[in-house]
């Protein structure tokens, strides 16, 4: 967490300052590693998502490019208690801010003067995300398809919750090798990744618990995916699809949730 929607949802609620200055860069955690003064005065030309990173694309100056990591948040707004964990202000000429609150310092902000060209696969909710481009990296691949599908050189931004969630609804077994997934089972499996991670967007994310570190879209807001979870995170609950018990497991050290009977 956060995950290609969540990271999404802050990036269409910082459309705002494009087209603002940042007057000054203020770096508070010495951790990030980051010279302010690069991007003194720099015009914010675009903020866009790049797999699960922030990409704020200046006129002249390159690009300031976060990675939120399990706690990070960037927006326009701050709670009182999340003020102890901003670890980066931007300031902008219109007089509002940006945080980057990043409770457990586990968040990167970095500067690329050049542009950020990163070694990163398919957007999945571009027109490149297509069932023979999904079929054609899958084929190549003996890994399970979860761990597949958390490739960031393959696919672009899918986490743990939407991949466990994807496979629910296309009854795909999370161990099962990507290359042996049929032509109709990778079509199927396209249509649920898509949807899901466009549900998810349209919930406003998925917020696990009300701790500091964890994701709220906005100050005082929780996404509401997290009500319409089929599978991840309901160890022990029945299967909504065909009642058998939810089962947990690791994958890659990662917990993988998914029904026995229905996943095959």
């Amino acid at each position: 967490m956060p995950e290609l929607p969540e990271v999404e949802i802050f990036v269409r609620g910082l459309q705002p300052i494009v087209g603002s200055t940042m007057v000054h860069t203020e770096v508070i955690d010495a951790r990030l590693n980051l010279d302010g003064s690069n991007l003194a005065n720099a015009r914010i030309a675009s903020v866009e998502r790049r797999g699960k990173h922030i990409v704020i694309g200046t006129s002249d100056r390159g690009d300031l490019v976060v990675h939120l990591r399990m706690s990070g948040r960037l927006r326009l707004a701050r709670s009182e208690r999340e003020s102890k964990y901003t670890r980066l202000i931007l300031h902008l000429d219109s007089g509002d801010c940006v945080y980057f609150i990043n409770p457990r310092r586990l968040g990167t902000a970095a500067h690329y003067p050049k542009g950020f060209t990163p070694d990163l696969g398919i957007e999945p909710l571009t027109a490149a995300f297509t069932i023979e481009s999904l079929a054609a990296l899958a084929t190549r691949s003996h890994s399970p398809i979860k761990t597949f599908l958390l490739d960031q050189r393959k696919i672009a931004g899918i986490g743990n919750i939407y991949a466990s969630e994807a496979l629910w609804r296309s009854g795909i077994a999370p161990t099962r090798e990507a290359t042996s997934l049929s032509r109709e089972e990778v079509a199927l499996l396209h249509k649920d990744l898509v949807s899901v991670l466009n549900d998810a967007i349209d919930g406003q994310g998925t917020t696990i618990g009300n701790s500091v570190s964890d994701y709220h879209p906005d100050v005082g807001e929780q996404g509401e995916f997290q009500t319409h979870l089929s599978v991840y995170g309901r160890e022990s609950e029945p299967c909504e699809r065909c009642g058998t018990i939810v089962v947990r497991m690791k994958q890659a050290g990662r917990s993988t949730y998914y029904c026995s009977e229905c996943q095959s």
